[in-house]
């Protein structure tokens, strides 16, 4: 649907400056001049379409280039804070980490001094069997 309305815009604009154009030269030559006056009119108008599209092309390519570094800059800052999230989730998932290996060392040696007080309690009480 954007498209079309699009489309129609471009067609509308085309169809002015065609229109306007068609009109100009039409009215140079239906215009009371010898044709020494008309050719040097039809050829000032022309150096001042020429002139006029020049200065169009340019200003195009200003506007261009000033929203191709504007998009640029904002990519890079995209980048950028995509970057120092990254980072931090990183950083995030490291202390997590570390803190589960911490949580486990601390747990097994838990195991490990349980383990041993059975073991020495099997043997005493197995000594007291024996005596």
């Amino acid at each position: 649907m954007a498209d079309e309305k699009s489309n129609v815009a471009k067609g509308l604009l085309i169809g002015f400056l065609a229109g306007g154009v068609i009109g100009a030269i039409l009215g140079l030559l239906y215009a009371p001049k010898s044709g020494r006056e008309l050719r040097l009119d039809i050829k000032r108008k022309a150096t001042d379409l020429a002139e006029d599209a020049g200065e169009f092309i340019r200003v195009a390519k200003t506007k261009g280039a000033g929203f191709v570094q504007q998009e640029k800059s904002r990519s890079e800052q995209v980048v950028s804070e995509t970057k120092e999230k990254a980072e931090h989730i990183l950083g995030d998932a490291e202390r997590m980490l570390s803190d589960i290996r911490e949580r486990a060392g601390s747990e097994g040696s838990r195991l490990k001094n349980a383990f041993r007080a059975g073991v020495d309690a099997y043997k005493t009480e197995k000594n007291k069997d024996v005596s």
